[in-house]
Protein backbone atom coordinates (compact mmCIF):
# COMPACT_ATOMS: atom_id res chain seq x y z
CA UNK A 1 0.00 0.00 0.00
CA UNK A 2 1.25 3.57 -0.87
CA UNK A 3 -0.77 4.71 2.42
CA UNK A 4 1.52 4.61 5.07
CA UNK A 5 -0.40 3.63 7.93
CA UNK A 6 -0.09 3.93 11.88
CA UNK A 7 1.60 0.91 13.37
CA UNK A 8 -0.64 0.83 16.67
CA UNK A 9 -3.33 3.19 16.33
CA UNK A 10 -5.35 3.85 19.67
CA UNK A 11 -8.16 4.87 17.06
CA UNK A 12 -9.94 3.60 14.11
CA UNK A 13 -12.34 5.99 12.77
CA UNK A 14 -14.30 4.52 10.02
CA UNK A 15 -16.57 7.70 8.64
CA UNK A 16 -19.26 8.12 6.05
CA UNK A 17 -18.47 11.36 4.11
CA UNK A 18 -21.88 13.01 3.60
CA UNK A 19 -24.38 14.48 6.23
CA UNK A 20 -21.18 12.48 8.67
CA UNK A 21 -17.92 13.62 7.85
CA UNK A 22 -19.07 16.63 5.76
CA UNK A 23 -21.78 17.40 7.80
CA UNK A 24 -22.41 19.82 10.64
CA UNK A 25 -21.03 23.23 10.81
CA UNK A 26 -17.92 24.82 9.28
CA UNK A 27 -16.47 25.03 13.21
CA UNK A 28 -17.34 21.67 13.91
CA UNK A 29 -15.63 20.36 10.73
CA UNK A 30 -12.59 22.54 11.08
CA UNK A 31 -12.20 21.05 14.69
CA UNK A 32 -12.04 17.48 13.43
CA UNK A 33 -10.24 17.98 10.51
CA UNK A 34 -7.59 19.67 12.26
CA UNK A 35 -7.52 16.93 14.98
CA UNK A 36 -7.25 14.66 12.20
CA UNK A 37 -4.38 15.75 10.57
CA UNK A 38 -2.66 16.69 14.37
CA UNK A 39 -3.51 12.87 15.37
CA UNK A 40 -2.37 11.09 11.77
CA UNK A 41 0.31 8.67 13.43
CA UNK A 42 -2.30 7.79 16.55
CA UNK A 43 -5.73 7.56 14.36
CA UNK A 44 -6.34 5.90 11.39
CA UNK A 45 -8.91 7.10 9.61
CA UNK A 46 -10.97 5.02 6.72
CA UNK A 47 -13.67 6.86 4.62
CA UNK A 48 -16.73 4.75 4.25
CA UNK A 49 -18.71 6.08 1.36
CA UNK A 50 -21.01 5.40 -1.42
CA UNK A 51 -18.77 7.76 -3.47
CA UNK A 52 -16.58 6.26 -6.17
CA UNK A 53 -12.99 7.16 -6.48
CA UNK A 54 -13.17 10.07 -9.25
CA UNK A 55 -15.87 11.74 -6.41
CA UNK A 56 -13.63 11.12 -3.65
CA UNK A 57 -10.49 12.66 -5.31
CA UNK A 58 -13.09 15.71 -6.30
CA UNK A 59 -13.44 16.23 -2.80
CA UNK A 60 -10.10 15.97 -1.75
CA UNK A 61 -9.33 18.26 -4.58
CA UNK A 62 -11.23 21.23 -3.09
CA UNK A 63 -14.71 20.19 -3.92
CA UNK A 64 -15.72 21.15 -0.41
CA UNK A 65 -14.62 23.45 2.08
CA UNK A 66 -13.13 23.14 4.55
CA UNK A 67 -11.56 19.89 2.95
CA UNK A 68 -10.82 17.15 5.25
CA UNK A 69 -7.57 15.76 5.41
CA UNK A 70 -6.86 12.46 3.21
CA UNK A 71 -7.72 9.07 5.27
CA UNK A 72 -5.33 6.74 5.14
CA UNK A 73 -7.59 4.11 3.45
CA UNK A 74 -11.04 4.52 1.34
CA UNK A 75 -13.87 2.15 1.14
CA UNK A 76 -16.29 2.97 -1.45
CA UNK A 77 -18.65 2.40 -4.15
CA UNK A 78 -20.77 1.13 -0.69
CA UNK A 79 -18.35 -1.36 0.09
CA UNK A 80 -17.28 -2.74 -3.61
CA UNK A 81 -13.59 -0.89 -3.66
CA UNK A 82 -10.98 -0.27 -1.17
CA UNK A 83 -8.46 1.98 -1.62
CA UNK A 84 -5.43 3.82 -0.43
CA UNK A 85 -6.22 6.93 0.96
CA UNK A 86 -3.42 9.26 -0.94
CA UNK A 87 -2.88 7.52 -4.20
CA UNK A 88 -6.33 6.12 -3.95
CA UNK A 89 -5.03 2.79 -6.11
CA UNK A 90 -7.36 -0.24 -5.31
CA UNK A 91 -5.98 -2.65 -2.79
CA UNK A 92 -5.71 -5.88 -4.81
CA UNK A 93 -6.00 -8.10 -1.53
CA UNK A 94 -9.32 -6.70 -0.75
CA UNK A 95 -11.11 -5.72 -3.93
CA UNK A 96 -10.13 -8.67 -6.32
CA UNK A 97 -12.70 -11.08 -4.66
CA UNK A 98 -15.79 -8.37 -5.06
CA UNK A 99 -14.39 -7.87 -8.51
CA UNK A 100 -14.76 -11.80 -9.82
CA UNK A 101 -17.84 -11.82 -7.61
CA UNK A 102 -19.27 -8.90 -9.86
CA UNK A 103 -18.35 -9.67 -12.96
CA UNK A 104 -20.63 -12.67 -12.57
CA UNK A 105 -23.83 -11.17 -11.86
CA UNK A 106 -23.76 -8.04 -13.98
CA UNK A 107 -24.58 -9.40 -17.32
CA UNK A 108 -27.48 -10.74 -15.72
CA UNK A 109 -28.92 -7.99 -13.87
CA UNK A 110 -28.64 -6.28 -17.28
CA UNK A 111 -31.44 -7.95 -18.91
CA UNK A 112 -33.22 -7.41 -15.69
CA UNK A 113 -33.03 -3.36 -15.97
CA UNK A 114 -34.28 -3.25 -19.14
CA UNK A 115 -37.26 -0.78 -19.30
CA UNK A 116 -37.94 -0.38 -15.57
CA UNK A 117 -39.52 3.06 -15.02
CA UNK A 118 -38.29 5.48 -12.57
CA UNK A 119 -34.46 4.43 -12.55
CA UNK A 120 -32.32 6.90 -13.96
CA UNK A 121 -28.18 5.76 -13.63
CA UNK A 122 -25.97 8.20 -11.68
CA UNK A 123 -24.02 10.25 -13.74
CA UNK A 124 -20.37 8.54 -12.97
CA UNK A 125 -20.57 5.11 -13.80
CA UNK A 126 -19.34 3.33 -10.46
CA UNK A 127 -16.82 0.25 -9.67
CA UNK A 128 -18.33 -2.92 -9.25
CA UNK A 129 -21.71 -2.20 -8.48
CA UNK A 130 -24.83 0.12 -9.97
CA UNK A 131 -26.17 3.06 -9.13
CA UNK A 132 -29.38 5.03 -9.56
CA UNK A 133 -31.26 7.53 -8.41
CA UNK A 134 -34.89 6.02 -8.28
CA UNK A 135 -38.32 8.15 -8.24
CA UNK A 136 -40.71 6.92 -5.04
CA UNK A 137 -43.43 7.58 -7.43
CA UNK A 138 -42.88 5.71 -10.95
CA UNK A 139 -40.14 3.03 -9.45
CA UNK A 140 -41.91 -0.40 -8.75
CA UNK A 141 -40.03 -1.94 -5.90
CA UNK A 142 -41.47 -5.09 -6.61
CA UNK A 143 -38.44 -5.57 -9.00
CA UNK A 144 -35.90 -5.68 -6.40
CA UNK A 145 -36.71 -9.39 -5.38
CA UNK A 146 -36.13 -10.85 -9.22
CA UNK A 147 -32.89 -8.85 -8.89
CA UNK A 148 -32.07 -10.19 -5.62
CA UNK A 149 -32.70 -13.90 -6.97
CA UNK A 150 -29.85 -13.00 -9.57
CA UNK A 151 -27.10 -12.59 -6.94
CA UNK A 152 -26.79 -8.74 -6.06
CA UNK A 153 -28.31 -7.15 -3.03
CA UNK A 154 -30.67 -4.28 -3.07
CA UNK A 155 -29.97 -1.12 -0.94
CA UNK A 156 -32.30 1.94 -0.91
CA UNK A 157 -31.15 4.61 0.88
CA UNK A 158 -32.20 8.33 1.22
CA UNK A 159 -35.57 8.01 -0.46
CA UNK A 160 -33.29 8.70 -3.56
CA UNK A 161 -30.94 6.25 -4.01
CA UNK A 162 -30.77 2.39 -4.90
CA UNK A 163 -27.60 0.33 -5.36
CA UNK A 164 -27.14 -3.03 -6.44
CA UNK A 165 -24.22 -4.45 -4.76
CA UNK A 166 -22.89 -7.99 -5.14
CA UNK A 167 -24.63 -10.38 -2.85
CA UNK A 168 -23.17 -9.97 0.51
CA UNK A 169 -21.25 -6.99 0.05
CA UNK A 170 -21.43 -3.99 1.78
CA UNK A 171 -19.79 -1.23 3.79
CA UNK A 172 -20.42 -3.51 6.91
CA UNK A 173 -18.62 -6.51 5.35
CA UNK A 174 -15.75 -4.81 3.52
CA UNK A 175 -14.83 -3.10 6.59
CA UNK A 176 -14.53 -6.41 8.82
CA UNK A 177 -12.70 -8.01 5.62
CA UNK A 178 -10.24 -4.77 5.91
CA UNK A 179 -10.13 -4.96 9.64
CA UNK A 180 -8.97 -8.67 9.87
CA UNK A 181 -6.38 -8.16 6.51
CA UNK A 182 -4.68 -5.81 8.23
CA UNK A 183 -5.10 -7.11 11.81
CA UNK A 184 -6.73 -4.51 13.75
CA UNK A 185 -8.02 -4.46 17.14
CA UNK A 186 -12.18 -4.78 17.02
CA UNK A 187 -12.41 -2.58 20.49
CA UNK A 188 -10.55 0.21 19.08
CA UNK A 189 -13.23 1.00 16.15
CA UNK A 190 -15.45 3.11 15.92
CA UNK A 191 -17.50 4.01 13.11
CA UNK A 192 -20.26 6.68 11.97
CA UNK A 193 -22.52 7.23 9.56
CA UNK A 194 -26.24 9.08 9.12
CA UNK A 195 -28.09 7.22 5.90
CA UNK A 196 -29.28 3.23 5.79
CA UNK A 197 -26.18 2.59 3.91
CA UNK A 198 -24.30 2.55 6.46
CA UNK A 199 -26.75 0.49 8.66
CA UNK A 200 -24.39 -2.69 7.42
CA UNK A 201 -21.98 -0.96 9.42
CA UNK A 202 -24.17 -0.60 12.76
CA UNK A 203 -24.61 -4.04 12.70
CA UNK A 204 -20.86 -5.29 12.67
CA UNK A 205 -21.11 -5.12 16.61
CA UNK A 206 -18.40 -2.57 16.34
CA UNK A 207 -19.17 0.74 18.68
CA UNK A 208 -20.66 3.35 16.23
CA UNK A 209 -21.58 6.67 16.15
CA UNK A 210 -25.11 7.93 14.47
CA UNK A 211 -24.99 11.13 13.99
CA UNK A 212 -28.02 13.56 15.05
CA UNK A 213 -28.92 14.30 11.09
CA UNK A 214 -29.26 10.36 10.46
CA UNK A 215 -32.23 9.63 8.00
CA UNK A 216 -35.56 9.07 9.80
CA UNK A 217 -35.71 5.14 8.51
CA UNK A 218 -31.92 4.83 10.11
CA UNK A 219 -32.69 6.34 13.25
CA UNK A 220 -36.28 4.38 13.60
CA UNK A 221 -33.57 1.26 13.90
CA UNK A 222 -31.81 2.72 16.72
CA UNK A 223 -32.91 0.97 19.15
CA UNK A 224 -32.27 -2.66 17.61
CA UNK A 225 -28.86 -1.98 16.81
CA UNK A 226 -26.13 -2.99 19.57
CA UNK A 227 -23.24 -0.37 20.72
CA UNK A 228 -24.67 2.61 18.65
CA UNK A 229 -24.21 5.93 19.95
CA UNK A 230 -27.48 8.38 18.70
CA UNK A 231 -25.75 11.66 19.16
CA UNK A 232 -27.31 14.91 19.38
CA UNK A 233 -25.45 16.77 17.40
CA UNK A 234 -24.96 16.80 13.50
CA UNK A 235 -22.12 15.66 11.02
CA UNK A 236 -18.49 15.98 12.90
CA UNK A 237 -19.93 17.60 15.76
CA UNK A 238 -21.54 14.39 16.34
CA UNK A 239 -18.56 12.34 15.54
CA UNK A 240 -16.56 14.18 18.73
CA UNK A 241 -19.88 13.86 20.74
CA UNK A 242 -19.60 9.91 20.10
CA UNK A 243 -16.00 9.83 20.47
CA UNK A 244 -15.99 11.24 23.76
CA UNK A 245 -19.14 8.89 25.04
CA UNK A 246 -17.24 5.62 24.34
CA UNK A 247 -14.03 6.83 25.87
CA UNK A 248 -11.75 6.90 22.94
CA UNK A 249 -9.84 10.05 21.75
CA UNK A 250 -11.21 13.12 20.79
CA UNK A 251 -10.66 16.63 19.79
CA UNK A 252 -10.69 18.86 23.05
Amino acid sequence: MSSVLPRDPALVLVTDLDGTLLGGSPESRRQLYGWLADQRQEVLHIFCTGRDRRAVRAMLDGGVQPPPPAPHLVIGDVGCTVACGLSLETVPMAVDPIEAQWKVVAPLVDGCLDGVAGLKPQAQPPERRYAFNYEPETFDPSILASLESLGVDCLLSDNQFLDLLPAGVNKGSTLMRLLQLLDLPPERVVTAGDTLNDLSMFETGLKGVMVGNAEPKLRALHPELKNIYLAQDHGCAGIIEGLRHFGMVAPD
